[in-house]
């Protein structure tokens, strides 16, 4: 197909990352999505729609490289993150967003998965101050280097729904960038707020897409992959 969509049956995904608000949102999605296959690696029980076809695969995440493997997916969906108050250190928080993101990339480079989308962040950047920034940079130049036939890098900047744990200041963060919105416009654009539904679409879009090469998608970008395709509210 000229747009680089897979028309030869259900794209079978492998999602880690399930437990966070994107990941919920792209299995709520996928629940409606008979050309979706998605199934999640996670360390904890992850609650699935009624009538969902996916499954969840769980184990400690020594185990996720053999979990990826046994997921004989196409496509690996990497939702993964934290933030640096709940992890407790510079180095837990970069274990996670950074390290443990590379490292279920290579599982799925060495089970034969070709095509990868990640979440990353809005302005991420290797060689930035800020650690939330330079880990997400260095993660996206580590898959970068992986290899993958397509490599989709999305950066949202704030995340609009609800959690389930609770993050007061992320929270705050919310109800004020709802009044910033208006007036992020041209460049900044980019930082404008989004829903994690509409990240969660745009992350199923794009697994669905063929074309090969390295691709970053910042708000516009998202919005239009999201909308692309049919999305549970």
């Amino acid at each position: 197909m000229s747009d680089g969509r897979l028309d030869t049956g259900p794209t079978r995904i492998c999602l880690v990352g399930a437990t966070g608000m994107i990941g919920k949102a792209i299995i709520a999605a996928a629940a409606t999505r008979p050309d979706i296959d998605l199934v999640a690696v996670a360390r904890r029980p992850v609650a699935l729609p009624a009538m969902a076809d996916s499954a969840v695969s769980i184990g400690d995440t020594m185990q996720w490289p053999d979990l990826i493997a046994a997921a004989n997916a196409e496509v690996m969906i990497c939702a993964l993150g934290t933030t640096r108050a709940k992890a407790g250190t510079p180095e837990a928080f970069a274990a996670i967003d950074r390290d443990l993101v590379l490292a279920c990339g290579r599982a799925a480079r060495s089970s034969g998965i070709g095509r990868m989308v990640v979440v990353s962040s809005v302005a991420a950047d290797a060689h930035s101050r800020n650690l939330y920034l330079r880990a997400k940079g260095e993660m996206e130049e580590g898959l970068a280097a992986l290899g993958f036939a397509r490599l989709d890098v999305l950066r949202p900047a704030q995340l609009m729904g609800a959690r389930e744990e609770r993050r007061p200041l992320e929270r705050l963060g919310q109800v004020a960038i709802r009044g910033l919105d208006i007036v992020l416009r041209g460049p900044l654009r980019r930082y404008h707020s989004i829903p994690s539904r509409d990240v969660a679409g745009a992350a199923l879009a794009l697994a669905a897409t063929t074309t090969t090469g390295r691709f970053v998608h910042e708000h516009d970008a998202i919005v239009r992959a999201a909308r692309s395709t049919k999305v549970a509210g």
